[in-house]
Order: C-alpha cells, then structure tokens, then sequence
C-alpha cells in the first residue's frame, strides 16, 4: 500500500468514526502516547510491536492530513535528500552531518 492511499484510508476512518480531525494538538499528544507503547511492547517483548508501530503511522497521516501535508511525497523527497548527504563521527563517536545537500 501507498503511503497515500493509506493517509486518505486512515483519515476516512478518522472521519466515519467520529474521531479528532480538528486539534492538531491533541493529535500530536496521541502521536507521542501510541510512539510510548510502540516502545513499550518492544521493550517488554510484546507481540503487539507491529500493530503499535501501525497506530503511530497512522496517527502521523492524520496529522498530515489535518495540516495539507502529502506524506507520500514528503516521504519520497525526505529519502531522496538523506541518500545525498555524508556523514562522519566526532571525537565523541556522534555521527555528525558533513554536508547540507
């Protein structure tokens, strides 16, 4: 599945079952609790890690949406920038960017 096809799936959900479309806000604070059990259920070993890691993505395309952002392509330009740019540890093993491309 597309990332944008997923994004306009999850917000129709979003939409039939009365959810919040409207308080970027309190979006972004369900985002950070559904990221919390993500890693919880890694870190207890739980087998529920995939479906955590799925409300956190879906939580992120609502948010998205509610702010007019593709994910789809921002995602795609996001991977394309990273693959241009280089990297090297600092004394302090840290790895550091090297270039801005």
């Amino acid at each position: 599945m597309e990332i944008r096809s997923a994004q306009k799936l999850a917000w129709e959900n979003k939409t039939l079952k009365g959810f919040n479309t409207t308080d970027v806000a309190l979006e972004f604070g369900l985002l950070t609790a559904e990221v919390g059990e993500a890693f919880t259920a890694w870190r207890k070993g739980l087998p529920d890690l995939g479906e955590e890691l799925a409300d956190v993505f879906l939580y992120l395309t609502a948010l998205a949406e509610m702010n007019g952002v593709d994910l789809d392509s921002e995602v795609a330009r996001k991977i394309e920038k990273n693959t241009r740019r280089t990297y090297a540890r600092n004394e302090h093993g840290a790895q550091i960017r090297t270039s801005d491309t």
